[in-house]
Parts: structure tokens; sequence; C-alpha cells
């Protein structure tokens, strides 16, 4: 059953009526591009075919009353405020927290209560943004149910802000795809500008997910490190941000930083040259120079920034290797430690690495691997019944 379909059933056997609006949003995969973000740089995302539905109606009370039908039909319920408390029990329901309390803050009583029903099909803990799927998704539904007229852009940059809400200063990628995505294109966000720029994917290749079923987990530590070690690297060499330093800059004032804080730092100046790159190789259709960059930026982000697993790093192995060189791009895909790879393959590929992946996997992670196509697709969406 479609999620959309699920979450409109759903809300009819939860709240005794049927819904009179839903909203839809896609999770996302980043075809390069990695801890670039929060550095004010450059990725190049694509939305996918997996996402978050809302169906909803308006329940006359100044309530979100809030069904989460994939975790167990957990249910919360919260008070419409521009100072909303975090529910210690229930993570998911502090995304639509802070979302609330940010939408309230600019919109201040035009807000009125809601029921809602919550279904998606992003796989959890693969990489590829439940999360921001899941604020862009109520955004959109609260910004469309009251007339808000929100852009896409700035629900976007409300989802980032939910998300340091409940301690994770992540960057702006994930929330502006799952927003602002179109079929057929990955988009080019300049992180400090916020422009965006649509890239038309090479035809005939096919973007494939592999998901390690390693979970991971971005509020912690890792993350909030890694980025302290970019804005560190950025005071030294006396830039605002990451987007704006050298490789000479880098080099200049390697002895003023420890080894950690440059391999950081390089990773960050190299890979956003690297998405630029893949930007000019993509509308001239160069997959072996794709392939080259996409590899490069995976060993990047598994020696500088340090974000590998063996099992991402076995994955990414194991599909270069069925490919041949240059026939097929692959990296790690997503904020890292555990998730999901990325491959852009032709389709008379596509059953290799299958069997390629099903063949050898299992026996560097003791489990299989999950995988599907996608399509580049369409961000988010809105409509009555």
């Amino acid at each position: 059953m479609d999620v959309r379909e699920k979450s409109a059933r759903a809300f009819e056997e939860k709240f005794g009526k049927k819904p009179t609006m839903q909203a839809y949003a896609p999770g996302r995969v980043n075809i390069i591009g990695e801890h670039t973000d929060y550095n004010g740089g450059f990725v190049l995302p694509c939305a996918i075919k997996y996402g978050t539905s809302m169906s909803a109606a308006k329940n006359g009370t100044g309530k979100f009353r809030i069904l989460a039908c994939d975790i167990n039909n957990d249910y919360d319920e919260f008070e419409i405020s521009e100072n909303i408390e975090k529910n210690p029990d229930k993570l998911w329901v502090n995304y639509l927290r802070g979302m609330t309390q940010f939408i309230e803050r600019k919109f201040k009583g035009k807000v009125e209560g809601l029921d809602v029903a919550i279904t998606g099909d992003i796989p959890l803990g693969a990489g590829l943004s439940s999360s921001a799927s899941l604020e862009v998704t109520f955004g959109h539904l609260v910004s469309s149910a009251f007339g808000l007229g929100i852009p896409l852009q700035e629900i976007a940059l409300m989802g980032q802000a939910s998300e340091a809400y409940i301690g994770m200063k992540c960057g702006i990628m994930d929330q502006t795809i799952s927003a602002c995505g179109t079929a057929g294109h990955a988009l080019c966000i300049d992180c400090e500008s916020l422009k965006l720029t649509q890239v038309p994917l090479p035809e005939g290749l096919v973007v494939m997910v592999i998901n390690s079923n390693v979970k991971h987990q971005l509020v912690g530590s890792e993350y909030n490190d890694r980025r302290e070690s970019c804005e560190k690297a950025a005071k030294i060499l006396n830039v605002k941000l990451l987007r704006h330093a050298t490789m000479d800059m880098l080099k200049e004032h390697q002895s003023e930083l420890d080894d950690v804080s440059f391999r950081r730092a390089r990773h960050v100046i190299t890979e956003d040259q690297r998405v630029l790159d893949a930007i000019d190789a993509m509308k001239s259709g160069d997959l072996k120079t794709i392939s080259k960059l996409m590899y490069a930026s995976h060993c990047s982000m598994r020696d500088d920034f340090e974000i590998t697993i063996p099992e991402i790093d076995g994955l990414v192995e194991i599909i270069r290797e069925a490919l041949g060189e240059g026939r097929g791009a692959v990296r790690m895909t997503g904020g890292g430690f555990g998730g999901s790879v990325v491959a852009l393959v032709r389709p008379c590929d596509v059953e290799k690495v299958k069997q390629a992946v099903s063949a050898k996997y299992p026996a560097i992670a003791g489990r299989d691997a999950t995988i599907f196509e996608t399509p580049a697709c369409d961000g988010a969406q809105f409509k009555t019944f």
C-alpha cells in the first residue's frame, strides 16, 4: 500500500473521520558533497522515491494530536506555543515540536490544531534523511493548511533549526532537497548563498542505493566533533567558512593545525571542488570522470574525515570490482557511521551489482544489504481531499 493511502486509512481509524488534506516530502540520497554543507560549500543530492506522508484535518483546538504509525502507532499531543518543551521519551515528535515553535514565532496565532497521521517508507537509519523528510512534510502541511505561504526553502531552514532544537547541528542539504527536488535532476545547493541549480542526471544512468543495514545515528558526539574541527580550522585559516579556504591556504597554516583538524579541512576543501567537477562531468555525460570523483570522495571520507565503517568500505569495493574501472560510480552517502552507499550505473550493470553484493557482502558484514533503484523525484507536495 502506498504511504499516502496508508496515512489516510490510519487517520480515519485513529480519529474517526476522513482527512481533509495530505502532505508528502521525499527522502534523499547525496550523490556527492559530504559534510560540506555546514561549511558553506556545495552538495549534489537528489530526492528519492521513498518519503513521508501526513494525512490531517483541523481539530478545533490549540493542540496538535499526532499518530506515528510506523513507530508502533505511537501517539503524542502538544499545545501550539512559541516555546515548546521537548518530549524526553519520544525523539520522533521533537522534530515536529521544534517545527511548530518556529512557525508559531513567525506567524503568531495563525496556526490552529490539527489531527495528523504519519506514515513513511524511508528505511530508518539508512542515511537517507528520514528526519528531514519528516520536518519538511510537517512544515509544508502546516503552512498549506493555514495559508501561511511559507516558501519551501524557508521550511527547509526551519527544519534545520528543528535539528538544532534536538541537539543536532546539521547543515541545510537534507531539508532543502526534500523540499525543492525536481524529477530527473540532482540539485546543486550552494550552502552559503542558498542558490539552487538543477542539474539533469545523465540519461541512461540508474541511481542505486545499497543500504548496509548498519544503522547510523547522527545525534551524538561524532558529528558535532567533526563540525567543531572544521570551525577550528576555518578560524586558524582566517576564513568565515571552509568554503572560502584553498589547499594553498591549508598547507600554509598546516603547522598551526593538529593532524585531525588538518585532515578534516582537507576533506572539505577537496570535496567542494569534486562537487563542481562532478557537475561538469554530468553535463557532458562523462561517467568515467564521475566514477573517479565519487571514489575519491569516498576515500576522503574514509581517510580524512573518518566517517566510514568496514561494512560500508567493503560494499564500495565489492561494487567497484563488479562494475570495472570507470564503468560506474560508487561512494558512501550520508553523514556516516553506517547507512548506505550510492551508485550511478548503466541499466545493463544493475543486475551485476545486485549479484555481487548478494554473494560477497554477507561474508563481510554478517548480514544482507538491501538494494533499491530510484529515479530522481520531485520535492514537497500538498493536496486537499
